[in-house]
């Protein structure tokens, strides 16, 4: 049984670690795509954008979504707030996994619409909505989803903690 919990611990904290290197860019293979595809199908529902691979024109404006706006860093926190949290099947953490992005794919989306919008009106608001979203509403946004998780998946351990305190438990002895 308690070669089990370490294996569990080694393999979580080992994807972890192989999630992180090459600068994210896994998240960002992944979600690159799924983020721009869906803001120009949206945009293409009232307007005619215009898409080259990570731009979008649309009436004369061009918006580039680079990495930033795709937000790579918070799936990977979302995916380390996941992966460190022990004694979770893995069903059920797929299942969190799959809500946690897809949840924040789609706020992601409709946060791109929104200041997409703002600057084809040319609105004064656009830089302080961005600053707003960039340095206190994505992090919110990554806090929320994972409360959300632990509300509805019933999550009882805390990320990362909760392996501290098994692991100096066991040295203890």
């Amino acid at each position: 049984m308690k070669q089990k919990i370490y294996r569990d611990i080694l393999l979580r904290y080992m994807f972890l670690i192989a999630f992180s290197l090459f600068n994210l860019g896994i998240f960002y293979f992944i979600f690159t795509p799924l983020t721009i595809y869906p803001v120009y199908f949206i945009l293409n529902l009232s307007f005619e954008p215009i898409l080259i691979e990570n731009i979008i024109i649309l009436q004369g404006v061009a918006i580039e979504l680079i990495p930033a706006c795709i937000a790579g860093a918070a799936y990977y926190l979302l995916f380390m707030l996941n992966l460190s949290t022990p004694d979770i099947k893995i069903s059920k953490r797929i299942k969190m996994l799959v809500f946690a992005f897809g949840t924040f794919l789609i706020l992601n989306v409709f946060r791109i619409i929104i200041l997409t919008l703002l600057t084809m009106k040319g609105s004064s608001w656009f830089e302080l909505t961005h600053i707003i979203f960039w340095y206190f509403l994505s992090t919110a946004l990554v806090i929320g989803i994972w409360f959300t998780e632990v509300k509805i998946f019933k999550i009882k351990d805390i990320p990362f903690y909760s392996d501290i305190k098994f692991l100096y438990s066991k040295i203890l002895k």
